[in-house]
Order: C-alpha cells, then sequence, then structure tokens
C-alpha cells in the first residue's frame, strides 16, 4: 500500500510498503465530491492545491500528527485508478487497510457544528449522507479507532461515544461496532447493513461487501450489479453450504 507523508516544505510525498513494513498510519473516511477531489495524479504532478479535496488531505496529516503519526492514507490520492491491477488489489485489501489503521477520521462535510446547531445536532449527524454510502460500511466498523469531525474539522465524538445515534442511523449491532467479529453476525444481519446503501459504480455495491462477508472475488466492472451479486452469493454459498442471503438471494 502507499502512505501519504507530510514534508517540511509543505508538500506531500508517497511511499510504498508491503507486508511487516508498513509503519503504523492513520486513515480517512469521506465522501467524494466528483472532479474536486486532490488525485494520485495530482501528487505525481505537483498540481491540484486549489481542490477542495486537499483540505481533507491537509486535515488527515494534521490530525496523524497530533497523534503521533507521519503517515496516513487517503483514498483519493494513494491509488493509481488507471492501474487495474493496482485497483483490483486495493479494493480487496481496503478492508484490511481500514482495520489496520491506528486511527480512522471520519470528515463529515454535511453536518454542522455540535455548538452551532444545538439541540438537533443529533438528527443532523444521523441524517449525513455518509451512513448511506456502500463503501462507508467498511469504514465504520473495520477500524478499532473511528473518529467523526464536523464540516469545519472539528471533533465531534467517536463510535464508542456516539453509538447510541450510529445504531439509530445504521441499524448496526452495538457489539458490531465494539469490535466483535463479524462472523458473529447472521449474513442476514450483515446483509440488512447494505441493503438501503449506494454507490456510485453498481458493481461496487457488491464489491464493498466484501471484507464484510470475508469474501474476495475478481473485480469485472461492467458485469453490472445482479452478475457481481450472483458471484458472491455463489462464493459464500460454496464456503457455507446455506442460502446465506436468505430473502436477499437473488
Amino acid at each position: 500500500m502507499r502512505l501519504l507523508k507530510a514534508e517540511p516544505d509543505g508538500s506531500f510525498s508517497l511511499t510504498q510498503f508491503f507486508g511487516n513494513t508498513t509503519p503504523a498510519y492513520a486513515i480517512l473516511s469521506h465522501r467524494w465530491e466528483e472532479g474536486h477531489e486532490f488525485t494520485y495524479d495530482d501528487i505525481i504532478k505537483n498540481a491540484g492545491k486549489a481542490k477542495n479535496g486537499y483540505r481533507k488531505v491537509q486535515f488527515c496529516s494534521k490530525q496523524a500528527r497530533r497523534h503521533g503519526l507521519d503517515y496516513f492514507w487517503v483514498d483519493s490520492c494513494c491509488i493509481d485508478k488507471s492501474n487495474a491491477v493496482e485497483l483490483q488489489e486495493a479494493i480487496t485489501s481496503m478492508f484490511r487497510w481500514y482495520k489496520e489503521a491506528a486511527r480512522c477520521y471520519v470528515y463529515l462535510s454535511d453536518v454542522p457544528d455540535q455548538q452551532a446547531s444545538n439541540l438537533q445536532w443529533p438528527l443532523f449527524f444521523k441524517k449525513s449522507v455518509w451512513f448511506t454510502r456502500g463503501w462507508t460500511l467498511q469504514e465504520l466498523l473495520a477500524p478499532a479507532s473511528v473518529e467523526f469531525f464536523s464540516h469545519n474539522w472539528l471533533h465531534l465524538g467517536d463510535k464508542k461515544t456516539l453509538e447510541q445515534y450510529i445504531c439509530e442511523a445504521t441499524r448496526i449491532a452495538p457489539q458490531a461496532l465494539r469490535g466483535a467479529p463479524l462472523s458473529e453476525f447472521s449474513y442476514d444481519q450483515r446483509w440488512s447493513w447494505a441493503a438501503s446503501r449506494q454507490t456510485t459504480r453498481e458493481e461496487d455495491w457488491v464489491y464493498c461487501l466484501f471484507g464484510v462477508f470475508s469474501v474476495y472475488l475478481p473485480i469485472i466492472y461492467g458485469e453490472g450489479r445482479e452478475n457481481a451479486l450472483y458471484r458472491l452469493k455463489w462464493e459464500i454459498e460454496r464456503r457455507s453450504n446455506i442460502n446465506p442471503l436468505g430473502e436477499h438471494a437473488i
């Protein structure tokens, strides 16, 4: 995996690590703004500093340093998405990367500061679009430490202090948020956590569940959601010899 590091001149550098050589790192979870994210190409070309996404990278860097971490990971600029092999590896490794992160910072661009919204703040938090996206399910479940930040980059709490609101927004079992192995939850339970979530690319709705179900398959963009779902269902059934998706089966 590639990790970012802030340089003395304010720029960011990328370093690739393998296996046990990977240092402790922070990781960012956020919603993409198409065309406004700071990308891998921007780092290579030393461009893109006027983009909104650049501020997210700066924010993650500063938070990581506060926690004594030199390295951090942001999906928009740590993956060369023009490389199909690298993209495949990133998607199948994503759950593990989030799980192994020392800290996960969630930037909620649509949630105000607690003081500004007063008693209505829990409602804003629970209605954040972040809770409706496919990829953010594993980004919530996998890391031990998940901290939430408002649109003004102010700390709101973590998944322990905000557990009640998160459960109300997602219907995820509290034990899952507390780190219980996902294998302790039925396939139907895990499926229900993802049922109403959405992804920009239809196949991603299936691919983002690989880590949740501990299934890893080839990425085939263009196959469509139904075909991808069929492959996932077949693999789960092959491993368990049951009909794991219940009423959700194709």
